[in-house]
């Protein structure tokens, strides 16, 4: 029996694919309808292979695959990064664009056909559709990449295929297929083009900052593999464990992430982010204000746990005291995003970094704070952290930061996109920071009338569209550089599709709706 909610959500997919075929319509965008269907096909097959516990990892069980909307988001945001850099005259981000959307394409084929092939029996008409799409995109690729763009894809699909075997192993009922495809295709794509830039190093070219993302993110996720294996032959939870914790970690950082950074950017790594840090007073006052915030938010985390007594253990923090950290953080993007796009970029993979290290400590029990974080975040578990990790705080940050991360400003030469392209920073804040946490806490207050087959309710999803729409309009007065050029129509249909993704998706909302409403606004 098909699943109601699956297919409402896969309509609004298609709705988006759509969509941006209709902006765009081209080959490229051909070929993204020609996935969207097969996907769809090879979602069920993959639900069905969840339900009889028949995949070869264990997933997260309390959601469906989310394949066709993972599928779209990497080959949908190549597309319309092309559009965008092909309209600026910039070759080299347009190429990069093809680069982008081909990776994806590829990459969520070969979820599909992995699928397809473990299921049995044989579903023929599956393995027709998927034989067809896969055909289609590989001719377009045939005739549109260069021989060392077609090495760079299948470089990116070889990363993603090991690093898949690796992390979905040590990593049980951490993610969704769909999650997946996004988290570990995202960090492949990082890895492959940090090996390039680095092979390829030539002074003065490429922005620091830039440099800086790419080696935080694979630093770190080689730094948690490294002490996954040691951890096999080492108890993680004694002191001499926790001294050689820290003592690699610094070994690590020093040198081996940067020497790194330094050969990229041709500078002291740790005097350079201090002069950017300390560049103006704007910046001084930013910091000062956001360490403010992160206070805030460590006292929201101690104050609730205080509260929690000793006879309920077992007692969870609530959807509204959840969103309180939402708030939080839209309190610290949006200035961020008004007065420094910079700074706001660098301190969010700055935090990023901290993020996952305090995870490292907390998940292996490094002394002396391991414990204690266990207890601490323990009281903020929620359905969606049913693995060994607790990724739900890290997800928020990559829903708020990813706009600001992707936004293509070599292709911008204001600074800003026209349009609603404007918004493509803001797309985190409007689609997390106020959608998601309007719909939540509205939803679960005064909510009433249920979506079908769903949680979520009429109220709160009405409410997250009319909030979305208010938070544009002070967008428009406090941001000077925001000039949307009469495309408010695209901006209410875009809000409207996001907030109804999000009330019947199951997958990690804080990930997915912010990455659709940057594809949106970026068409």
């Amino acid at each position: 029996m098909l699943n109601k909610p699956v297919l409402v959500e896969s309509l609004i997919v298609f709705i988006i694919v759509l969509f941006v075929h209709a902006v765009v319509w081209d080959r490229y965008s051909w070929c993204a309808i020609a996935l969207a269907v097969q996907a769809f096909y090879v979602q069920f097959k993959w639900d069905r292979l969840l339900q009889l516990g028949g995949a070869v990892f264990q997933f997260r069980t309390a959601a469906n695959s989310g394949l066709l909307p993972a599928s779209m988001v990497i080959p949908l945001l190549g597309i319309v990064m092309k559009e965008r850099c092909k309209s600026a005259g910039i070759v080299y981000f347009e190429r990069f664009g093809i680069v982008v959307a081909s990776t994806g394409m590829l990459v969520a084929l070969f979820l599909s056909v992995i699928a397809v092939g473990v299921t049995k029996p044989v579903p023929t008409n599956t393995c027709i559709l998927t034989g067809v799409a896969g055909s289609v995109i590989i001719y377009t690729m045939k005739h549109s990449l260069t021989v060392s763009e077609v090495i760079e894809v299948l470089e990116v699909l070889l990363i993603f295929v090991y690093l898949s075997m690796i992390l979905l192993y040590l990593l049980p009922r951490c993610f969704t297929p769909g999650e997946a495809l996004l988290v570990l295709g995202g960090i492949s794509f990082v890895l492959n083009q940090l090996i390039k830039r680095s092979l390829n190093v030539i002074e003065g070219r490429g922005d620091p900052i830039d440099f800086f993302l790419l080696v935080a993110v694979v630093g770190v996720v080689l730094l948690g593999l490294f002490f996954t294996v040691l951890f096999i032959f080492m108890d993680s939870g004694t002191w001499i464990s926790s001294m050689f914790f820290h003592m690699m970690t610094a070994v690590l950082g020093l040198g081996v992430i940067m020497p790194w950074l330094y050969r990229l950017i041709q500078r002291n790594p740790l005097f350079w982010l201090l002069q950017f840090l300390f560049q103006t007073q704007t910046r001084v006052y930013l910091l000062v204000y956001w360490t403010f915030l992160a206070a805030s938010a460590c006292g929201v985390v101690f104050y609730q746990n205080a509260k929690r007594s000793s006879e309920s253990k077992k007692h969870q923090a609530s959807t509204i005291t959840r969103k309180y950290f939402h708030f939080i953080v839209v309190a610290t993007y949006v200035p961020g995003l008004i007065y420094d796009h910079q700074l706001l970029y660098v301190a969010a993979v700055l935090c990023l970094a901290v993020f996952v290290v305090l995870e490292y400590i907390r998940y292996f029990r490094i002394k002396p704070f391991g414990q204690t974080l266990r207890h601490l975040l323990s009281l903020f578990l929620d359905e969606r952290d049913s693995g060994p990790l607790i990724l739900t705080h890290i997800y928020l940050l990559l829903g708020m930061s990813l706009p600001v991360w992707l936004f293509p400003r070599s292709c911008a030469p204001k600074g800003t996109l026209s349009g609603a392209g404007a918004l493509v920073p803001y797309s985190g804040v409007l689609a997390v920071g106020v959608g998601d946490t309007i719909a939540s806490v509205f939803g679960s207050t005064v909510g009433e009338i249920k979506w079908p087959g769903t949680k979520k309710t009429f109220e709160g999803t009405m409410t997250a569209i009319f909030a979305q729409i208010i938070a544009v309009a002070l967008i428009l007065i406090f941001d000077s550089s925001v000039n949307l050029n009469s495309s408010y129509a695209w901006i209410l249909a875009s809000v409207t599709l996001v907030s109804l993704l999000e009330a019947y998706t199951t997958q990690i909302d804080n990930l997915l709706l912010p990455l659709y409403l940057q594809i949106m606004f970026m068409a």
